[in-house]
């Protein structure tokens, strides 16, 4: 007999699958309404994927979005890796209490007190030093990158804490230096963690809203602040079938990491196994 606390546990798993992913699927469903109306079904149709790729505001809002949090992803895993590695190889100094804190501060920050600081600092330091000239996508890389890098720094360093150092001992012990115990050691066992951190910070950054709100400016307008600017004036297919194209990317964006990280572990796997075989 099956326990009943097994059955109500996975009772409530099923409603919380249920309530997040069924509105997913009823706006994929929608996307390909012909009715102008999205919630009365009126037969299937693309059209709206026509239209939405005619849509010179949406694209370039689309490709705007895309080139942030491309550059983010890659600042954010720069220094969110150096943090990390700083937290778990160099042991108790000055400062690592404040660092740590600063670090992780973003994760629980409200975005409205991380925007609205940033936009004080930037419209400070025009003031001051001429830099930057007005709000655009600079100051919304920088802003994305300064709270995505603490995520990355989580991802990383929890890596760091798991992986053993006796390999990188053993390296140094045999006359590598330490850049190349980095590179050759570190980096290819810790790889599938900055992927994690890449991708989260990528999808952080072409998600956000609120900070990027408050430090754009003329022509700097991000996918979601184009799709919030319309959706206030009514929701229309259009934007179902924009959010089902950026399901379908994300998608099989994290299915595509996924597999490539367990084929990685896999060789990892292997190579270990292989190496215990030689030394008996």
């Amino acid at each position: 007999m099956s326990n009943p606390r097994s059955r109500f546990v996975t009772a409530w798993m099923c409603m919380g699958f249920a309530f997040l992913y069924i509105p997913i699927l009823s706006l994929i469903i929608y996307s390909f309404n012909s009715n102008k109306l999205v919630t009365v079904w009126a037969g299937f149709s693309t059209k709206w994927y026509g239209i939405l790729l005619r849509n010179e505001q949406i694209l370039e809002a689309a490709w705007l979005s895309l080139k942030i949090g491309f550059i983010t992803a890659w600042i954010a895993v720069v220094l969110g890796t150096l943090v990390a590695l700083c937290l778990t190889r160099f042991g108790p100094f000055r400062g690592r209490a404040l660092l740590s804190g600063l670090a992780t501060a973003p994760l629980v920050m409200p975005e409205v007190i991380t925007g609205l600081s940033l936009l004080l600092l930037f419209v400070a330091m025009e003031q001051a030093i001429g830099w930057p000239a007005g709000r655009g996508t600079f100051t919304i890389i920088v802003a994305h990158a300064t709270f995505a890098l603490a995520y990355v720094a989580v991802v990383v360093q929890s890596r760091l804490v798991g992986m053993d150092p006796s390999i990188e001992e053993a390296a140094m012990d045999l006359g590598a230096k330490p850049a190349k115990v980095f590179f050759v050691i570190t980096l290819p066992i810790i790889f599938p963690a900055l992927l994690s951190g890449w991708l989260l910070a990528f999808t952080l950054s072409l998600d956000d809203l609120v900070i990027a709100s408050f430090v754009s400016g003329p022509g700097a307008s991000t996918l979601p602040m184009v799709i919030y600017s319309k959706v206030r004036l009514g929701l229309s297919p259009e934007i179902n079938a924009l959010a089902t194209l950026l399901v379908a990317v994300v998608a099989a964006m994290v299915v595509g990491i996924g597999l490539f990280s367990a084929r990685q572990e896999k060789i990892r796997q292997r190579d270990i196994q292989m190496a215990i075989a030689a030394n008996k």
